[in-house]
């Protein structure tokens, strides 16, 4: 079954070695064979950005704050709030939305794999033990089946042609994440003979220019990370053989020239980076660029300012009171930062920033007790938008009622818990020339080698980013060692500036947007990191739903209307959208407060900004410690469903100031706001 390369035989047996000597830090192992794998000949484009494994970087501040709240929340808890969640993946019944009775097989195999892949992460970045326990019974009920059946599946238990069966495939690729994160975790060579198994000769999908349905071609992710973990060549030969047909390069090729159709959201944001998976393997730059290409599309066609695009189940064009599911901030956050370690470009960085400092929080309740189906950009109980949305009918009512499931259809209550340790296992990440790089930053403290000798090295990160410009590292490594230290530069940044031990260096920006310091480090060095933050007004214009069936056949009567040109306009203070905040008294209850205004056109420097101490535990208070105090016009604004926003700008209205907070911090909010003259 396995076939290896003199290459990846020597890598393993270094692998091995380095497992036996390594026993105080085993993720150091595993990340020299990644490292290693990412320059094998056999792939035709390295990583320029290698990433680590769960437990190699620990949160800390408000960041980790966060995550001892997800996991004795929604992450911890899941399990016992439904049967999708307790039963799925042990091969039995369940009584559930979209279940097989009989065998378990449907929704809850995807909804449970998003949610065991979240947990497996989050457990072993917070080295939770309960929750270590937890996930592992279940992973090891996968990993001991699918070792003990004669069937080459983690369905294992029951016969599946999935090569015909979509939806049951498209789970298996979220159940093959989980796995490999486990086996990055622990080392357990059994998880990696399972994964083995499955994915040796696995029946890829083909990839087709439609997102009406989930596609197992999706499994291409955990299929490469296993061939990198594994050697074995027929899983290469397998991507290879699905990326050289002719249905594929004509696809990519659609793609590539901005032709894409208009889909499910989900299956839009994990089919479109397939190309560039690709692309690794292959090194036909035509395939990254379709990615490139359709990430692009999606911006200037759909994308929502809090990062994520509108997707009320299919993409829903721009406007205020789009809806956004819950599933697409992972699912975005995911396939951005593929495209990062593929290119090593910040933007993919910036983008990951946006989705996770703005999208992520808004869903989840402030204790991560419960959480939504849908979020928008405006929101005011009984007024924007229509609390009960009918739009998609597979979804129903209710859909922005937090809830501990969120919903019946239970996909969000899963994925929802992939955004926090996506974040956290990608702050920092390995380079193909020994050194480290800070990629997305928050307080943290990140272990791995660097330096050709492969020196352990801890880097602690203070700071309390994005809601403080200064960044500060201080480099601990075992030794003395030299490797390049790469930090990302925010594109929304002009002027940074960089001090090694209190000493000013002078900065040079890659083409990829990375300063780079190349020294030998002592114990004890400090690099301060600063990113001036300036306040700044985007403006942008509501559009049209797209002409699909899907929406020309719903309830909702703004996605019948052809021409929707409404301006708005946001605010912004480095990464962080605001919001005009309404009082809340919980997630579903508004309190008393005014949001009718509209914003002209405001230099930076009239903006003022005001910041207090952070609180002792962070949860995205409305009572922020960052605020704005804007310029602004009080008028007589009385939006519809219908007409959320006035058809141009606002002729009249009476001067004032309002006060602005993070949008991730107002449960209702304003952050899509009229246009004043």
């Amino acid at each position: 079954m396995k076939k290896f390369t003199r290459f990846n035989l020597c890598v393993l047996f270094l692998s091995s070695l380095l497992y036996a000597s390594c026993q105080k830090h085993p993720e150091y192992a595993n990340y020299v064979q990644r490292r290693a794998m990412s320059m094998d000949s056999s792939m035709k484009a390295p990583l320029r950005l290698i990433p680590l494994v769960p437990g190699a970087i620990c949160p800390e501040g408000w960041i980790g704050d966060q995550a001892r709240a997800a996991a004795n929340g929604t992450t911890g808890h899941l399990d016992e709030w439904a049967p999708t969640f307790r039963d799925g993946w042990k091969g039995i019944g369940i009584d559930a939305l979209g279940a097989n009775k009989t065998n378990g097989t449907g929704w809850p195999l995807e909804q449970c794999a998003y949610w065991l892949d979240g947990a497996v992460r989050l457990a072993y970045i917070l080295q939770d033990s309960a929750l270590i326990e937890k996930v592992s019974q279940r992973l090891d009920g996968v990993v001991n089946g699918v070792l003990a059946s004669d069937r080459c599946s983690f369905i294992h238990w029951t016969d599946i042609d999935l090569a015909n069966s979509n939806f049951n495939n498209w789970a298996s690729s979220h159940i093959g994440r989980a796995l490999v994160a486990y086996y990055q975790a622990t080392g357990d060579e059994r998880i990696l003979q399972a994964l083995v198994k499955v994915y040796a000769h696995y029946p890829l999908q083909p990839l087709k220019n439609e997102f009406m349905s989930h596609n197992g071609i999706a499994n291409i992710d955990p299929m490469l990370d296993t061939y990198r973990m594994s050697g074995c060549r027929s899983i290469l030969d397998t991507i290879l053989s699905m990326a050289n047909t002719p249905s594929f390069r004509q696809t990519a090729e659609e793609w590539r020239q901005g032709r894409l159709a208009t889909g499910h959201g989900v299956a839009t944001y994990e089919d479109t980076r397939i190309p560039a998976i690709a692309y690794l393997c292959t090194g036909d730059t035509t395939l990254l660029r379709a990615s490139e290409s359709c990430y692009e599309w999606i911006e200037q066609n759909h994308m929502l300012p809090y990062g994520v695009a509108s997707s009320e189940e299919h993409l829903a064009g721009i406007g205020s009171t789009r809806h956004t599911e819950t599933c697409n901030v992972a699912t975005s956050e995911w396939s951005y930062q593929k495209m990062f370690e593929i290119t090593g470009d910040r933007k993919w960085g910036d983008r990951i920033e946006r989705v996770f400092f703005n999208a992520a929080p808004q869903p989840l309740a402030r204790d991560y007790q419960s959480l939504c189906y849908y979020q928008s950009p405006n929101r005011v109980q009984g007024v924007l938008p229509a609390e009960e949305p009918r739009n998609p009918a597979n979804v129903g009512d209710r859909s922005y009622v937090y809830r501990p499931t969120g919903h019946d259809v239970l996909c969000c209550a899963g994925n929802s818990n992939r955004i926090l340790p996506f974040y956290i296992m990608h702050m920092w990440a390995g380079t193909p020339d020994f050194g480290a790089a800070a990629t997305l930053y928050g307080p943290s403290r990140v272990k791995l080698v660097a330096g050709k000798s492969d020196i352990p090295v801890e880097i602690v990160e203070e700071t309390q980013y994005p809601f403080e410009e200064t960044i500060r590292l201080t480099i601990l490594p075992d030794k003395k060692v030299t490797f390049p230290l790469y930090l990302r530069i925010p594109g929304w940044c002009k002027d940074p500036q960089i001090s090694v031990n209190g000493s000013a260096i002078e900065i040079e920006v890659s083409e990829e947007g990375f300063a780079r310091i190349d020294r030998k480090w002592r114990k004890g060095d400090q690099v301060t990191l600063l990113l001036p933050m300036q306040p700044s007004i985007s403006e942008g214009k509501e559009t049209p739903f797209p002409t699909t069936p899907y929406f020309r056949e719903n309830n909702r009567p703004i996605s019948l209307l052809d021409q929707i040109d409404n301006p708005f306009r946001c605010v912004w203070y480095g990464p962080l959208l605001f919001s005009l905040p309404l009082p809340d008294i919980d997630a579903n209850t508004q309190g008393e407060g005014e949001w009718r205004y509209a914003l002209p056109s405001v230099a930076p420097e009239k903006i003022k900004i005001t910041r207090e101490e952070m609180p002792d535990r962070w949860d995205w208070p409305y009572n922020s410690p960052l605020k704005l105090e804007v310029p602004a016009k009080a008028f007589n604004w009385n939006p519809s469903p219908l007409y959320p926003l006035p058809a141009g700008k606002v002729i009249d209205g009476t001067d004032t100031t309002i006060v602005l907070i993070p949008y991730g911090c107002a449960k209702f909010r304003i952050c899509m706001f009229p246009v004043a003259e």
